[in-house]
């Protein structure tokens, strides 16, 4: 069992059924009676070629809510293409805004495309429960990758699809914002953000180069924005002669925006993930120590106490509890694995 895998699964229960079973299909039914939703990630038409599509479901539990996730969407030409985070993030045109501006073409380092569209669907299926509670009635819910992403280019569409403007790579400089941007310092990087034209005059006296804040082509941002690469190089040269502790020490307690580009070792180390208990230990007995570190939820709420409580599962670890909890005997479980209709 991988650690993504570990990662994603915790508090889960794992049940094994042949879905091309008759038998199969009707545990899972059994299941849908009791259950407010299904979730599937298979191509479109699967569903129903398996006989489990949401008529189906919805037939045995009116009230069901059925989220599809899918590379492009239910319907459409695309429909029944295979899509993956990667494929989906360069047809909807994130690749091509990622990266140095003279380079070429690069993915984020997370597959951030995978992960919105797990959030979008989970925002959806709240509210269609919500309806649900409303109406009386579930319904089925279509999601994807690409269109996903498509939403996720917010400002850049609008560029696109209102002024005709085709959007370029930035580094990790900001298209109307400068200096928005990431530093060398002597020893690594850092990232400021003067996203305003008080802001650069306090970054200018932090720095000791007020003379930048008295120049004209630098005295409002779009000023800034026109002469970049002038204002750039200025300030890169500063930077360089001290190291990132030392420039975070400058700017602590001044209200400027900033922050070191760390390790993924000082992230974990960062003072916040302990204050905010994002991180917790879980027991597995398949690791060699006995137990796991997990990230907790990042979210917390005033009435409620949300955290891990079981470690991912193995395939098909808790069928046997899950059947006899819908009403299957001993006996029939049995046979069923006899049969070869669960794992």
């Amino acid at each position: 069992m991988s650690l993504y895998f570990s990662a994603v699964n915790r508090n889960k229960r794992s049940v094994a059924l042949d879905l091309k079973h008759p038998q199969g299909r009707g545990i899972l039914l059994q299941l849908a009676k009791q259950a407010d939703v299904v979730i599937d990630n298979f191509i479109p038409g699967k569903m129903d070629n398996l006989q489990i599509g949401y008529d189906v479901l919805s037939g045995v539990n009116p009230k069901i809510v059925h989220a599809s996730i899918s590379g492009y969407g239910q319907t459409g030409p695309y429909a029944k293409r295979a899509g993956y985070d990667l494929i989906a993030g360069a047809e909807a045109g994130l690749l091509h805004i990622t990266g140095e501006t003279d380079g070429r073409p690069l993915k984020p380092g997370l597959g951030l495309t995978d992960m919105c569209t797990g959030l979008y669907t989970h925002g959806a299926i709240l509210a269609a429960l919500r309806s649900r509670d409303v109406l009386g009635k579930g319904q089925a819910i279509d999601t994807s990758l690409f269109e996903t992403q498509i939403s996720l280019m917010s400002n850049v569409a609008m560029s696109w699809l209102n002024l005709g403007q085709e959007s370029q790579r930035w580094g990790n400089g900001h298209p109307t914002i400068a200096p928005y941007d990431s530093f060398e310092t002597k020893d690594s990087h850092i990232v400021v953000g003067a996203v305003n034209d008080r802001q650069y005059k306090k970054l200018c006296m932090l720095l000791g180069c007020d003379e930048l804040a008295d120049t004209d082509q630098y005295a409002t941002n779009p000023d800034r924005v026109l002469h970049r690469d002038s204002l750039m190089n200025e300030l890169q040269t500063i930077f360089r002669t001290k190291t990132t502790e030392e420039w975070c020490a400058v700017f602590e307690g001044s209200g400027m925006p900033y922050g070191p580009i760390n390790t993924i070792e000082k992230a974990f180390e960062h003072p916040q993930v302990g204050a905010r208990t994002a991180v917790t230990t879980i027991e597995d007995s398949r690791v060699v120590t006995g137990y796991l570190k997990v990230l907790n939820p990042a979210v917390a709420f005033s009435g409620d106490d949300v955290g891990i409580r079981t470690a991912a599962p193995s395939l098909g670890q808790h069928t046997d509890q899950v059947l006899k909890e819908i009403g299957f005997s001993t006996l029939e479980i049995d046979n069923f694995r006899i049969d070869r209709v669960i794992g």
